[in-house]
């Protein structure tokens, strides 16, 4: 029996609403970023800094705004109680394609981790996007178990996945106590603002997806108490992990090993520790990845079912099965992300795909301008709105101004979507 709404099925606790958050955050990024933030010495530890204020900002205003449109089932139902449908339809739209094109980019990058343990995947022209279509689909058919699968599976990998931060974390702690480990010398002299916001800009992309629990707000327990918890905890614990490890890593390891690196944990844990753990760093980043995967995935038939039962979208998608998963939703957008594997699998395609990744990687970033801008227009602690605001317009500007210009056309370009659904809905 389908019906429209978030059904009556399970939904995702405290705990499982801060395993979203964090376990969308911890994806495969940050395995490489310590190697991006070596040559900028202690601006770096500024630019991690700058962007968990940002990030925490921005998620105290989703709270907020969730507390205060307790209706709006997602954060696109922030927009829609601010602006109207159109608005919040086109934001709905771009961050859309933007998690289907994200779903694919985890996937390629768990298989290219899974690669370096099993090389016979990247042996032939077609075996990384059929292992890439594996994973997407295994993660699918987790979701269509129902909220509590993907709820528990999101916690189990996310226990898994922060093995090798801490193990980092205390190697390096255990050097500063025992004197055995050398830090950069910190130099007040070299510090600038354009060093650390060169910075930040890196640090920002791994900080994205702490507005995941706002987005699936209908598949949360009590989400009135529970979303606002889940997003400041999931992003402050997560800023705190990246922020002690990525700077032990980038500061503790010389820097020209630190730069050139291919995989700068498994340098860190080999030189200080032993081959063999270091050797085990590939598996946690396939975990982190799977991780990652699941819970985008869960996104990915989430939103459309929301913006379906606000009339952004056919109401077919809002259509859920006995135990409230979006099925129909979950399915489709499975179908049009394995579209996207094949683009990236195709030679010929591959150039399109990278040019829609590049233009998808700024509707997040779309979003917590809108999201700012609502909780300015609907009163909303204003003056995190007026920091929010500007944080968005400095990450849009940071993003390249070429890639958040061209996002316009990609959201235009989902209009005749909108045409659709409003032609249905008057029929």
């Amino acid at each position: 029996m389908t019906q429209h709404g978030p059904g009556p099925g399970r939904k995702l606790g405290l705990m499982a609403a801060i395993a979203l958050v964090m376990g969308n955050m911890i994806g495969s990024g940050v395995f490489l970023l310590p190697a991006s933030l070596a040559p900028y010495g202690w601006n770096a530890v500024g630019g991690w800094i700058f962007t968990i204020g940002g990030a925490l900002v921005l998620a105290y205003l989703l709270a907020r705004l969730t507390r205060a449109v307790p209706g709006a089932g997602s954060a696109t139902g922030f927009v829609e109680a601010a602006f109207g449908e159109i608005p919040a339809f086109l934001i709905g739209w771009i961050y859309l394609v933007s998690i289907w094109t994200t779903v694919v980019a985890i996937a390629v990058a768990a298989v290219s981790y899974l690669s370096s343990i099993v090389p016979a995947l990247s042996a032939g022209t077609g075996r990384p996007a059929i292992a890439a279509l594996v994973l997407l689909w295994a993660m699918t058919l987790i979701n269509l178990r129902g909220t509590r699968a993907a709820g528990w599976f999101q916690i189990v990998t996310l226990a898994l996945k922060v093995v090798p931060l801490v193990v980092v974390i205390v190697i390096a702690g255990g050097l500063l106590v025992s004197g055995g480990g050398d830090i950069a010398p910190y130099r007040p002299e070299a510090i600038s603002f354009g060093q650390v916001s060169g910075a930040a800009t890196l640090t920002l992309w791994a900080l994205l997806g702490f507005e995941c629990a706002s987005l699936a707000a209908a598949r949360v327990e009590n989400p009135e108490v529970n979303v606002p918890r889940a997003t400041l905890w999931g992003t402050g614990l997560t800023g705190l992990l990246y922020l002690l490890v990525c700077s032990a890593i980038a500061l503790m390891l010389p820097a020209d090993i630190a730069a050139t690196s291919p995989a700068p944990f498994s340098t860190f844990v080999e030189r200080y520790w032993a081959a063999g753990p270091a050797a085990a760093v590939a598996v946690f980043a396939v975990i982190s990845c799977i991780g990652a995967l699941n819970g985008w995935v869960l996104l990915q038939g989430e939103l459309p079912r929301a913006m379906a039962v606000r009339g952004l979208l056919p109401r077919r998608f809002a259509a859920t099965d006995a135990h409230g998963t979006p099925r129909r939703a979950l399915i489709v957008s499975s179908v049009l992300a394995s579209l996207f594997v094949l683009m990236n699998a195709s030679k010929s395609m591959q150039g399109l795909f990278e040019f829609l990744l590049l233009l998808a990687t700024s509707a997040t970033l779309w979003l917590y301008l809108a999201c700012s801008l609502a909780a300015w227009k609907l009163g909303i602690a204003r003056i995190f709105a007026v920091v929010g605001i500007a944080y968005s317009l400095w990450t849009l500007w940071g993003a390249g101004v070429e890639a958040s210009a061209l996002s316009l056309v990609l959201m235009l370009a989902g209009l005749p979507v909108w045409w659709w659904s409003r032609r249905e809905g008057r029929a």
